[in-house]
């Protein structure tokens, strides 16, 4: 019944969506963002993504202003397949240069490095939609690469770079709490930016984006696990064609994510509807990552952890993914992150039991999305095991 990989509509088909056709060989732009490859490691791409234009436009590589200005699916993939990746090969340690020194500066600028770019090749665009990571437009061996206007680098970002006995967990979390958006901290990771300096390295884009979002999310559970027990709540909200509905039980800590695939564009197989995918966590945490979810499972996990602890109460959470046929382009694991962050800033509904609070969200999502939940709440490890260990309870909360 699992099925782990959802089919997208063609993006040349899709008429809202306005990519450059025709790309120049050299150019002058504003690079929001660095990208470093996986293909090939511990030797791989790593590249500037910038417009072929100077532009500061903070919407070409920022979630928070995506979601804060409710910015439209096609508009966010017309700014990101309008970024050139102008790349090179290198190792992923023990090789500096000035090609690396431009990439690291860019990942820890606070707004997009005036750039000069020259290519090899006049790039094409050749679009291949990610599941993970945020999309960008096409790609080209670099030539020569220079900074043209002084970059601005916020001292916090400054101080942790330059501490090389910090490790990487304590700079993020010490930035986090700062306030700085997951992005940022991603960027810092991947360009090896921080940690200790033994262990400094170019980290791929796709494995520092979760990395940052499960170092997040650990020490966010450490902090609720200290917490009094909360209700029986439903969030539910979303957006971008994914729609989050959270059900929070009168339990220690435990999380489990179904991520189900309605529309026949992203589901034709299924004779019930729908197809999902499901992870799960208890009190003790995950030893192995989630394979069904992927990054989708640690980005979600943020805020609502964030929401618990804001709430001063811990839950057991069972959190459940609708993605229709609203979402047309695959745009990254950052729309799992925030629209979870727009379910958790919805009012929540309050349940005098866990039975109604099930009975209610059956019903609600039968009637949204025409999907029978008793089918997957069926399947669900979490609600297996509140009801097999009922005095589990005794040992957290107060």
């Amino acid at each position: 019944m699992h099925i782990h990989r959802i089919k997208y509509k063609d993006i040349e088909q899709i008429p809202q969506l306005k990519i450059h056709k025709t790309f120049k060989q050299d150019f002058q732009g504003s690079a929001p963002a660095p990208f470093i490859g996986r293909y090939g490691y511990p030797e791989v791409n790593i590249g500037l993504l910038s417009p072929q234009i100077i532009d500061y436009n903070p919407l070409y590589d920022s979630p928070q202003a995506w979601s804060q200005q409710n910015t439209a699916i096609n508009t966010v993939a017309s700014l990101r397949y309008g970024l050139v990746n102008s790349r090179q090969k290198w190792k992923i340690k023990h090789q500096p240069g000035r090609f690396l020194d431009i990439i690291q500066e860019i990942g820890m600028a606070q707004t997009a490095a005036e750039v000069e770019v020259n290519l090899k090749n006049k790039p094409t665009l050749d679009v291949k939609p990610e599941r993970e990571i945020i999309p960008f437009g096409p790609a080209s061996s670099i030539l020569r690469a220079r900074i043209t206007a002084n970059t601005k680098i916020n001292s916090a970002v400054e101080k942790i770079a330059h501490d090389t006995d910090l490790k990487a967990s304590s700079g993020i979390l010490s930035l986090y709490h700062k306030g700085f958006e997951e992005n940022s901290l991603s960027k810092l990771m991947s360009v090896g930016t921080l940690g200790l300096s033994k262990n400094r390295k170019l980290v791929p884009t796709r494995w520092s984006i979760t990395a940052v979002d499960d170092t997040i999310g650990k020490q966010l559970i450490t902090e609720i696990k200290d917490l009094p027990l909360g209700d029986c709540q439903l969030h539910f909200g979303g957006g971008w064609g994914n729609y989050y509905l959270l059900l929070f039980f009168p339990e220690i800590w435990s999380y489990e994510l179904f991520e189900t695939y309605l529309g026949k564009s992203v589901n034709p197989w299924s004779k019930n509807g729908f197809a999902y995918s499901t992870d799960y966590e208890g009190y003790e945490g995950r030893k192995t990552y989630a394979d069904e979810t992927a990054g989708g499972y640690y980005a979600a996990r943020v805020p609502i952890l964030e929401k618990m602890k804001q709430m001063k109460r811990q839950s057991s959470c069972l959190a459940l993914r609708f993605i229709t046929d609203e979402y047309t382009i695959p745009l990254g694991v950052w729309v799992c992150r925030e629209a979870t962050r727009k379910s958790v800033q919805e009012k929540p509904l309050q349940f005098a039991s866990q039975e109604l609070m099930l009975k209610y969200a059956a019903e609600f999502i039968k009637k949204k999305f025409s999907v029978d939940l008793r089918l997957l709440l069926r399947q669900s490890r979490l609600l297996l095991e509140k009801k097999e260990q009922k005095k589990l309870s005794a040992f957290g909360g107060k």
